[in-house]
């Protein structure tokens, strides 16, 4: 069996890029790689290109003889760009990194010397139509630097927000069966994790292209009623104006749902989100924020916000700060707004820059005052917290709390908050 260790992966971007990493790095070994490095690409924003970018310069002047192959959403979207670059060896598209085929092509492309015209691989993303995603198939633990797993049941996106260009790098909206989820977390249990989070692109249009009327809220209804030995159930970033009937039903019932919710609202201005191609109002992420915690009293929100979007105002931008009092958000990521090119909103009028970088600072000062609020009316609380590595632990609020020993990664106990530090709860 080939050495994985032969085979590095450097990871930008969100948790599906740490899946699909994994998976083509144990890919890439089965293939008989050797000596090479997979640079796995986020396209979210300019930055997080550019980081890509001067990484793979950077690994390449470490060991010049190793391969460099570049996959992932900047990949899939700007094949040539990368395609162009003297250090890359090989551009691998979304679906074709999750191909066996495609790394033992690669191989033997390597071993016959690969020429500049046969670099890229890269298949149109649009015309995907399966409706299971690679499924990882290894332990828990398998990709590394996480204590709970993640399970993917989502891929692609079928809107169009103005400024995104995720859907060009991932390709519409695609569901894995709820069979197939049922058992790959009945697997991941056995094995021995104690906390499963379920993940997608657009994670609340999961569903849509499957038979019948299955819904997110159907899929966990159904996960926690087929598998009771789960302990913890997680969800990654929703949007609130997807969520479904059965979905509020099982945050308002189901204490094994964990009562933190990463909202995706972007802004606080109605007319923002109108040019944001946006499908909620300012007063429906409100609204939905308040029923939510009519419904479960005890929930965490946090919430993406972009700061200096196209045409923004001074006082439209404070509509986005006064979102974060007037939804009880906690958890803030803050993107300064990066325009992409072949989006709708890259051809806006732009936000000087430095207004844009002035405004995400403010947007962060607004966040780190909701944190500090959230960790003083914890204190003197009882909660149950999952074990990080570190001598770290979240509680169901996904707030972190410093241990005062470590414990096992993956563990969970009962502890009493003692204190903050401004950042972490501390446990006594």
């Amino acid at each position: 069996m080939p050495d994985s260790r032969s085979v590095e992966v450097v990871t930008f971007g969100c948790r599906l890029n740490a899946l699909d990493s994994a998976t083509a790095k144990a890919m890439a070994a089965a293939a008989g790689l050797e000596r090479t490095v997979v640079v796995n690409t986020c396209a979210v924003t300019a930055e997080a290109v550019k980081q890509a970018r001067q990484a793979i310069r950077r690994l390449k002047r470490e060991d010049p003889a190793r391969r460099i192959v570049v996959t992932g959403c900047a990949a899939q979207t700007e094949p040539a760009a990368f395609a162009g670059m003297a250090e890359v060896d090989r551009v691998l598209g979304n679906a074709e990194k999750l191909r066996p085929a495609s790394w033992t092509a690669t191989r033997t492309a390597f071993e016959a010397g690969i020429g500049p015209d046969g670099k890229i691989a890269v298949g149109d993303i649009m015309s995907l139509r399966e409706t299971a995603p690679h499924l990882l198939d290894g332990p828990a633990d398998t990709i590394e630097g996480h204590t709970r797993a993640f399970v993917q049941v989502q891929d692609g996106c079928d809107h169009r927000c103005t400024f995104c260009i995720i859907p060009y790098g991932r390709g519409n909206s695609r569901s894995v069966p709820m069979g197939a989820v049922v058992e790959r977390v009945r697997a991941l249990v056995g094995q021995g994790s104690n906390e499963v989070v379920l993940t997608g692109v657009d994670l609340t249009s999961y569903g849509g292209d499957l038979p019948g009327a299955t819904r997110l809220g159907t899929l966990v209804l159904t996960l926690l009623r087929h598998v009771p030995e789960l302990r913890r159930l997680r969800l990654s970033s929703i949007d609130s104006v997807e969520a479904d009937d059965e979905l509020l039903r099982a945050i308002a019932e189901e204490e094994r749902l964990m009562p933190h919710l990463h909202l995706s609202l972007q802004a606080g201005d109605d007319l923002i989100l109108k040019r944001m191609k946006r499908r909620h109002l300012r007063r429906d992420a409100i609204a939905f924020c308040e029923e939510i915690r009519r419904r479960r009293p005890d929930m965490v929100f946090g919430a993406d916000i972009i700061a200096g979007f196209p045409t923004e105002t001074e006082a439209q931008f404070r509509a986005s700060l006064d979102l974060v009092d007037d939804c009880g958000l906690t958890h803030l990521h803050v993107f300064p707004f990066s325009p992409r090119t072949g989006t709708p909103a890259a051809r806006m009028p732009q936000v000087e820059g430095e207004t844009v970088k002035e405004r995400a600072r403010r947007l962060r000062e607004k966040g780190a005052d909701a944190l500090l609020r959230h960790l003083a009316g914890e204190i003197g609380g009882r909660r149950e917290v999952l074990a990080e590595r570190g001598g770290i632990a979240r509680t169901p609020g996904f707030t972190p709390v410093r241990l005062a020993r470590p414990l096992a990664p993956g563990t969970l106990t009962h502890i009493r908050i003692a204190g903050h530090d401004g950042a972490r709860l501390i446990a006594a």
